[in-house]
């Protein structure tokens, strides 16, 4: 979902989804003709009009890499403002079956990496905050929503 902010800048609302196996967290690399090409991020997209980010979440995983998805909880949710827009992320606890196969449909590549493995990915800005506070969600695995501005 776009909307404005007062100075008339585009906020954009993105989720994405922390797919866990095995202690490895599921990435997807963008497109090269994507914004902020060949970058690294959590599974998502954008929240369309009218449209829940648990909707939001199965549509975007479809499309991109062709599994159907589990929402769970919201573990995060952080604010980045690029040159043009800004983007509210809402990171979710999700999960997908075991045996799904995982075919990059609408990303470059995908990945399952383990958080000690993160800094070998050049993330999007929005997504390394979530980095960082999945962190200390991993560690501490609290129930709360982490919210950074």
């Amino acid at each position: 979902m776009i909307a404005s902010d007062d100075a008339g800048r585009s906020l954009i609302r993105v989720v994405a989804a922390m797919i866990e196996r095995d202690g490895r967290y599921l990435l997807t690399q963008r497109r090269s003709s994507a914004v902020l090409p060949l970058l690294w991020e959590f599974p998502g997209g954008r929240v369309e009009r009218r449209e829940s980010d648990s909707d939001a979440l199965g549509r975007e995983l479809l499309h991109r890499i062709g599994v159907a998805v589990t929402v769970g909880a919201c573990i995060s949710t952080v604010c980045h403002a690029y040159e043009s827009y800004d983007v509210e992320l809402h990171l979710y606890e999700c999960s997908i079956d075991a045996d799904a196969p995982i075919t990059p449909r609408s990303v470059h590549s995908v990945a399952w990496a383990t958080s000690a493995e993160f800094e070998q990915y050049a993330f999007t800005p929005a997504d390394e905050r979530s980095m960082n506070l999945l962190l200390g969600f991993v560690v501490a695995r609290g129930s709360q929503p982490v919210i950074d501005s």
